[in-house]
C-alpha cells in the first residue's frame, strides 16, 4: 500500500509537494488499514479541484513512476520522458524530484529519484526494519556514466554480477527497469518488483473506451465475464451478454512503420509484431434482449454503437474488481465522467465497504455532491484540492488543513462558496 508520495518540478507542480494516505487521526469513518508498525493507511482520497488546475497532473506522477519502473527504452540516448514545470525559466533546467513511500508484505520502503529528460542523476531504495531506513541500493550518475551500489550487509553480489547490472543500468532508464534484463535474483529487489507488477495498476483517463486490459481479461477468464455480466445487470444497463474473440488486424505500412521506432516498447513484442505484419485485436459485442410485438428477440451490438456511459462504467467496474481481488493501487481521473450520479455511487459504495483488503482508490472529481458523503462513506481526511496560482504552480492540500471543519452545516456549501479555493474564478 502507498503511505507518501512526494514529488517536485513535474508537469504544473513546480515547488515540493507531499501527498499522504495517512489519517490524521482515528476516526470510525475512514476507511483504514492498519501496518504491522501501527501506521494506519487510507483506502480512498478524492482530489477536488478547477478545470486545469492540475489534479490529472497529480494522477500522471503515478503513471510516470510505473512506466520508467517497467518499460526499456530501445536505445540509451532517448528521452527518459520526464516533464518539468515550462513555466519558469529555471525549472526547465532543473531535475525533477520524486519520493515514495509504500508498504509490501507489512515492510515499509522509501524509494527516491532525481532526473532529467536525457538522464537519471540519483536513484535509491530503502527498507525499514526500525525507526530509521536501511539503504538497499543507491545510484549516482559520474563522469557520463551511472553507477549503481549496494549495501553489502543487505545484497551480497559477486564483482561479475556488480558489472552485470551496471552495464545493463543505461542512463535513460530506471534501475528496476534494468534488473528485467539482467538474470538475477535479489529478494528484497525481487519484492519492490512484483509490487510494481501486480499491485500498481494503469491509471483510467477520461476516455470511454474499453481497454485492451479489460478486453483480454473478459476474453481469457470467464469468472470476470461472468461477474461482469452480473454487475451490469445489477447497474440496469440492459445487456444480457458479453462476447469476446480474438481477431487478427494487418497493419499498414505507416502504422508498421511507427512500431519500429516507437521509443518505449519490448523489443521481442517489436520483433514478433514486425514479423508477422498484424496484431492480434480483441473484438467485444453486447448482446440485448428485446420485447416487442413479436416477443422476445436477441441482437448483437458492436463495441461502438454503446453509450459511453455503458463503456465507461465497464472499464472502471472491471479495473475496480481487479484492484480487490489483487488488492492493488489504482488511480481514476474524472471518475464521473459519462457516469449516472447513482451508479457512481452503487461503485465507490461496493469498493468503500469491502472490508479486510489493501487496495486503494485514488480518484480526481468534479463532481461536488461526494462530499454530501463524507463522515457517511469516507472521512475528511480522504479530501484534496487542487489549485493553480498566478505563477502557474499548482498546489495540493488536505481538506484538514481548515479548522471548524465540524462546525459547518455542508462542507459542500462551502466548497461551492469558494471557502476552500480549488473552484473556477468565473467573470461574468
Amino acid at each position: 500500500m502507498i503511505q507518501e508520495i512526494k514529488f517536485q518540478n513535474f508537469l504544473s507542480f513546480r515547488d515540493e509537494t507531499i501527498f499522504s494516505f495517512e489519517p490524521l487521526k482515528d476516526d470510525p469513518i475512514n476507511r483504514v488499514v492498519t501496518m504491522p508498525d501501527g501506521t494506519k493507511l487510507l483506502r480512498f482520497a478524492a482530489i477536488f479541484g478547477a478545470n486545469a488546475s492540475g489534479k490529472s497532473n497529480f494522477l500522471e506522477v503515478f503513471d510516470f513512476l510505473l512506466n520508467f519502473w517497467t518499460q526499456l527504452p530501445s536505445r540509451n540516448d532517448l528521452s527518459t520522458r520526464v516533464s518539468p514545470f515550462l513555466l519558469d525559466k529555471d525549472t526547465p533546467l532543473q531535475d525533477s524530484l520524486f519520493e515514495i513511500k509504500f508498504y509490501v508484505k507489512g515492510v515499509r520502503y522509501w524509494y527516491k529519484l532525481e532526473l532529467n529528460n536525457e538522464r537519471v542523476s540519483g536513484e535509491s531504495l530503502y527498507f525499514y526494519e526500525s525507526n530509521q531506513p536501511t539503504r538497499i541500493f543507491w545510484r549516482e550518475y559520474i563522469d557520463g556514466q551511472s553507477v549503481v551500489k549496494f549495501n553489502y550487509a543487505v545484497v551480497k553480489l559477486k564483482v561479475a554480477e556488480l558489472d552485470a547490472i551496471n552495464l545493463n543500468c543505461w542512463k535513460n532508464m530506471s534501475f528496476f527497469a534494468s534488473m528485467t534484463k539482467v538474470n538475477l535474483h535479489i529478494d528484497r529487489i525481487d519484492t519492490v518488483l512484483r509490487w510494481i507488477n501486480e499491485k500498481l495498476m494503469p491509471g483510467i483517463n477520461r476516455s470511454t473506451e474499453l481497454s485492451g486490459y479489460a478486453k483480454s481479461r473478459m476474453l481469457k477468464d470467464e469468472s470476470f465475464r461472468n461477474y461482469l455480466m452480473s454487475f451490469t445487470q445489477k447497474a440496469d444497463l440492459r445487456i444480457s451478454r458479453i462476447d469476446v474473440k480474438e481477431t487478427p488486424f494487418s497493419l499498414n505500412e505507416s502504422q508498421l512503420k511507427a512500431i519500429s521506432e516507437a521509443k518505449f516498447i519490448n523489443e521481442k513484442q517489436r520483433e514478433d509484431i514486425l514479423a508477422k505484419g498484424f496484431i492480434n485485436d480483441i473484438q467485444t459485442d453486447f448482446v440485448v434482449h428485446v420485447k416487442n410485438t413479436r416477443g422476445e428477440e436477441e441482437y448483437i451490438l458492436p463495441e461502438t454503437s454503446q453509450s459511453a456511459g455503458t463503456t465507461r462504467v465497464i472499464e472502471i467496474e472491471s479495473a475496480i474488481h481487479t484492484i480487490l481481488e489483487n488488492q492493488a493501487f489504482l488511480a481514476i481521473d474524472e471518475v464521473e465522467a459519462s457516469l449516472h450520479p447513482f451508479l457512481l455511487d452503487f461503485i465507490l459504495d461496493r469498493f468503500l465497504k469491502k472490508e479486510d483488503n489493501e487496495s486503494q482508490l485514488l480518484v480526481t472529481t468534479h463532481y461536488d455532491p461526494l462530499l454530501d458523503t463524507i463522515d457517511d462513506l469516507f472521512g475528511k481526511d480522504s479530501v484534496w484540492f487542487t489549485d493553480k496560482r498566478e505563477d502557474g504552480n499548482t498546489e495540493l492540500y488536505p481538506l484538514t488543513d481548515f479548522k471548524g471543519l465540524n462546525k459547518l452545516k455542508s462542507i459542500r456549501k462551502s466548497y461551492k462558496n469558494g471557502q476552500f479555493g480549488a473552484v473556477p474564478e468565473i467573470y461574468v
